[in-house]
């Protein structure tokens, strides 16, 4: 399979890109953003590209690929609902509708939350179920990852600092919380083999919580 992964330098997509290198099902990953991974592999392709909303300098490049990664994501804490819309919203449809046009059927496998709602109180909850409707009304196999509690493994670290401290403080406990919590945590490795498995075989069902995520 041939994947493009956006947000390969934040926390899942850092694990998401990891385990495609390791899987042998996936023979090239092509990761576009404003920074390069610093990943030297075989059958990783960068882009570079700094406007989402504008992707006609590179969209010869994004065509024939069998699915997409969109680990892109940013968190709403101070975030007035324009400017996190842009980033959730117009950022994630920009490449969702030009990639339904380049390679239609394909996957698309969007990273969302736990607790998302296009009719939620909570702006990001609102947000974010917007973004999923309008991918899932595209002309592509669009796939919604509400993820949880995300550990980070194999030495991937979150970029915001305060997630960062919470995930240092709560790894010894780890084992502990998936007792108590069960299907609502995951991991990035985890994420990362479900999307994989996503790409190759598909889902029974669209919109996918940590369990499921486990599950695949």
């Amino acid at each position: 399979m041939r994947v493009i992964l956006f947000g390969a330098t934040g926390m899942i997509g850092r694990g998401v890109l990891r385990e495609c290198l390791l899987d042998e099902r996936v023979t090239a990953v092509l990761a576009v953003g404003r920074a390069s991974t610093g990943v030297p592999h075989g059958k990783l392709r960068e882009i570079l590209h700094d406007d989402l909303l504008d992707l006609g300098p590179i969209e010869g490049e994004l065509g024939g690929y069998d699915a997409c990664f969109f680990c892109l994501g940013v968190s709403a804490a101070g975030m007035r609902e324009p400017e996190y819309r842009r980033i959730t919203y117009d950022f994630t449809l920009s490449v969702g509708e030009t990639l339904a046009r380049l390679s239609p059927g394909s996957r698309f496998v969007y990273v969302s939350g736990a607790g998302t709602n296009a009719r939620g109180r909570a702006m990001w909850a609102r947000v974010k179920g917007q973004t999923e409707n309008a991918l899932l009304a595209l002309p592509l196999e669009a796939y919604m990852f509400r993820v949880g509690f995300v550990q980070p493994m194999h030495g991937v670290r979150s970029r915001t600092r305060l997630y960062q401290a919470a995930y240092v403080i709560t790894r010894p406990l780890f084992p502990v919380l998936r007792r108590l919590v069960g299907g609502g945590v995951t991991t990035t490795e985890q994420v990362g083999r479900a999307m994989i498995a996503v790409a190759e075989r598909g889902a029974a069902k669209r919109i996918l919580g940590p369990a499921d995520i486990n599950a695949l």
